[in-house]
């Protein structure tokens, strides 16, 4: 809604959207303006990356500080996402965003919404 409307978790959305178009599930895209790679999301899966794409999560408070999941230790790690996608060769292959996201032992990832205080940016803030 970035900041126009009250804000909605995504079990919220697309129930309005099953209701609305009368279908059982509803799936999510994951990408950017800046990144080639764009990820699509089944209803209940979490996001996987290529195998030239990478997701981590960093320290909220100490952007240096990479979050990695340990099998058999800690099944998930949640923080800011950052990406790296290789896909961008001849522009920017590294993004630090502003989403906030879990990263399990497989790899898989969620996008949790945008970290609290964050600046509104996006297509969607486009005035028609």
């Amino acid at each position: 809604m970035k900041g126009r409307r009250e804000e909605m978790i995504r079990p919220q959305v697309h129930a309005i959207l099953q209701n609305a178009f009368n279908v059982s599930e509803i799936h999510s895209e994951y990408g950017m303006t800046e990144l080639l790679s764009r990820l699509t999301q089944k209803e209940k899966e979490y996001f996987n990356c290529p195998p030239w794409m990478k997701v981590l999560v960093r320290d909220d408070e100490d952007p240096l500080e990479i979050r990695i999941p340990y099998p058999g230790k800690v099944a998930y790690v949640s923080g800011a996402i950052n990406i790296i996608d290789l896909a961008n060769i001849y522009s920017c292959s590294f993004i630090a965003t502003d989403d906030a996201g879990k990263i399990y032992n497989d790899g898989s990832f969620e996008v949790l919404g945008r970290m609290d205080n964050s600046d509104l940016r996006g297509c969607s803030l486009l005035y028609i």
